[in-house]
């Protein structure tokens, strides 16, 4: 049995990893470099959490992703995981900050309740006067994506996968289990599954009704300089409440601090408007005060353009047809999911029972 992997973001390269541990041979194709900047996982970092909100499937699912990614640890012999804990706040009812709680508390799961003083005490970003309350928790933390992707590219590669990058796909033909790459050449195995992200709908247009892919972007920021210390030992945020539906990743193990907002995407195709529009960092650093103070004394230092392919209920999509398999655990919030999601792909297909693996990525249960 081979296997051909067209993309080499985070669920590509781990559906690599699981599927070369069973020792199934694998080709992994890769349209750019890997780590790729334009991929949905090529940025610095990413959160990990228990907290979900309303998606209690996939919160139930954390322990198993953690699992993953202990797993993958042992095999690289570093650990790209720095646990920071999180925090959530609540400017307004029924905010992004308040789903999380009561996720939470439907889950059983433990956090610490703060007042706005108690908030803005701790870390004192914050302004009180915006927000009704905080709560942190410490089953959190944040994943170096480049550190993963490059250690993976180099596992992989040692332990014998062909690891193609600057390889684009052009088509996938199902019934064959073939892939034709930009150059011409065909590639063939016994099953072939798509982790294409954004570019997923390149290759199969009629997804276009279950996938949409849009465009964002995140902004790194140096803080004035009296609160550089509470943010390096801050919490990954998952949500400063309000409307804005934004995250907040702390600077850690080298990276810088940065804001990323789910109001700030529209529908575009993934190679669209991937260079940073003039003022786009200001934009996306004022979303956030309220509720965090002396927002206009935050520079701007890079501004990162992403793109995404979303289900219409945030859920990830998985299909088979004939000898292939399209996968998008994506929707904004997969990362954190990627080694797991690859050891299901593996199994799925060692087992010849990709069923199994569509309900649990599905999770809807």
């Amino acid at each position: 049995m081979t296997i051909v992997v067209v993309g080499a973001g985070i669920s590509g390269l781990s559906t690599a990893w699981a599927l070369t541990k069973r020792g199934v041979p694998v080709t992994l194709l890769e349209q750019g470099p890997i780590p790729n900047p334009l991929s949905a996982s090529g940025d610095q970092h990413r959160i990990i959490r228990r907290a979900y909100g309303g998606q209690g499937g996939y919160q139930r699912r954390i322990g198993d992703a953690y699992a993953a990614w202990d797993e993958m640890w042992e095999d690289l012999d570093s650990k790209h995981l720095v646990d920071t804990g999180f925090m959530v706040m609540s400017q307004s009812e029924d905010d992004g900050g308040e789903d999380y709680r009561k996720g939470l508390v439907a889950g059983g799961y433990p956090f610490e309740d703060l007042t706005p003083a108690e908030t803005a005490d701790r870390f004192p970003f914050v302004d009180p006067a915006t927000i009704r309350y905080g709560l942190v928790s410490d089953e959190g933390g944040v994943l170096l994506c480049q550190r993963i992707a490059s250690d993976l590219r180099d596992w992989l590669r040692a332990k014998g996968a062909d690891v193609r990058e600057n390889a684009e796909v052009k088509a996938v033909n199902p019934a064959a289990g073939s892939v034709t790459l930009a150059d011409g050449q065909v590639l063939q195995g016994d099953h072939v599954i798509v982790t294409a992200g954004a570019w997923t709908l390149r290759l199969f247009p009629q997804l276009a009704l279950k996938l949409t892919t849009y465009r964002t972007a995140v902004v790194y920021l140096t803080p004035p300089q009296d609160l550089v210390e509470a943010w390096e030992r801050a919490p990954a945020i998952l949500d400063p409440g309000g409307p804005v539906d934004g995250y907040i990743l702390p600077p850690v193990a080298g990276t810088g601090l940065k804001f990323g907002a789910g109001i700030h995407k529209y529908k575009a195709d993934p190679n669209q408007d991937r260079v940073p529009k003039a003022e786009e960092g200001e934009t996306l650093r004022d979303y956030f005060s309220p509720p965090f103070s002396r927002i206009g004394e935050y520079r701007v230092d890079d501004v990162v353009t992403c793109a995404y392919t979303f289900t219409a209920d945030e859920h990830f999509f998985a299909a088979s047809e004939d000898r292939a398999t399209i996968v998008s655990a994506c929707s904004g919030h997969g990362y954190k999911f990627g080694a797991v999601v690859g050891q299901k792909l593996a199994d799925g297909i060692v087992s010849r029972d990709m069923a199994s693996a569509q309900t649990w990525l599905e999770a809807r249960d």
